[in-house]
C-alpha cells in the first residue's frame, strides 16, 4: 500500500537520474505530502524516448464518465494487475516509473490513534515505484493518470503493514518500461531485508494540509 509519499529531489536532477526528457508542467518540489489526486512526476518511455512528465495520481479506467465516477484508484496490486479489467491492457502496454523519496505508513496506537512512519530506501538513494498510466479522455477533457503497484509486504515493511509498493532498481528500469523485452512480472516482488528505513513521524502529517520539511523529521522526545 502506498498513500502518501515524498519526493525532495529537483525535476532537473530526476530527469538526469532517469535519462528523460523532462516536461514543462511538473509539479514544483520539495513535497513533503504528495497525496491522491495530486499531480506527480512520472517516467514513461514513448516512441523511444524516455520523458518525466506530469499525470494526475489516481487510475481513471476507460469506463469511467467523470474523474470521480468509481473509487479513487491509487493502488494497483501486483497479485491482480493482469486479470484486473482497469489494468491489464496498461500493465502491458503502458508501465511507468514514479519517482520518490520516500512514503509514509500508518500503525494504530492507543485509542486507535493513527500513528505515522517515514520510509526510505536504507542508502538513502531515490525510489522508483511502479507504476500503470491511462490516458483518460471524455468529452473533450483529457487527463493522464497513474496508479502504484503494489505487493505482499517484505520483511522491513510487514512491522508495519501488510503491502508495500513495488519499488523498481536502476538496473531494472529498462524491463519495467518495455525497453528490454518482455518478463516485466518477476519484478513485482516484496524488497529483501534491509532494504528501507524507517521512523517515526509527527501526527500532523495525518492531515493532507500539511507541508514542510519537519513532516519527516523524527518526533521530539
Amino acid at each position: 500500500m502506498c498513500g502518501r509519499f515524498t519526493i525532495t529531489h529537483p525535476n532537473e536532477a530526476l530527469a538526469a537520474l532517469f535519462d528523460a526528457l523532462p516536461g514543462n508542467d511538473l509539479p514544483p518540489v520539495p513535497r513533503y505530502n504528495v497525496c491522491p489526486t495530486q499531480a506527480v512526476a512520472v517516467v514513461t518511455a514513448e516512441a523511444g524516448q524516455r520523458r518525466l512528465r506530469a499525470m494526475r495520481w489516481g487510475f481513471l479506467p476507460a469506463w469511467y464518465k467523470t474523474p470521480t465516477d468509481g473509487p479513487l484508484i491509487i493502488n494497483a496490486r501486483s497479485d491482480t494487475i493482469a486479470t484486473k479489467p482497469a489494468f491489464k491492457a496498461a500493465v502491458r502496454e503502458r508501465r511507468c516509473l514514479i519517482p520518490a523519496s520516500g512514503f509514509y505508513e500508518w500503525t494504530e496506537g492507543a485509542g486507535k490513534a493513527r500513528l505515522p512512519w517515514y520510509i526510505t530506501r536504507a542508502d538513502g538513494a531515490p525510489m522508483a515505484f511502479a507504476g500503470v498510466w491511462q490516458m483518460w479522455e471524455r468529452e473533450g477533457q483529457a487527463l493522464a493518470t497513474c496508479a502504484i503497484v503494489s505487493t505482499e509486504a517484505g520483511p522491513d515493511m510487514a512491522r508495519l503493514h501488510h503491502r508495500e509498493p513495488v519499488t523498481v532498481a536502476p538496473q531494472d528500469w529498462p524491463l519495467w518500461l518495455g525497453e528490454a523485452g518482455t518478463g516485466a512480472a518477476v519484478l513485482m516482488q516484496p524488497q529483501p531485508q534491509g532494504h528501507f528505513a524507517m521512523h517515526r513521524v509527527d501526527p500532523k502529517v495525518n492531515s493532507n494540509r500539511a507541508e514542510g520539511a519537519d513532516l519527516i523529521a523524527p518526533p521530539v522526545a
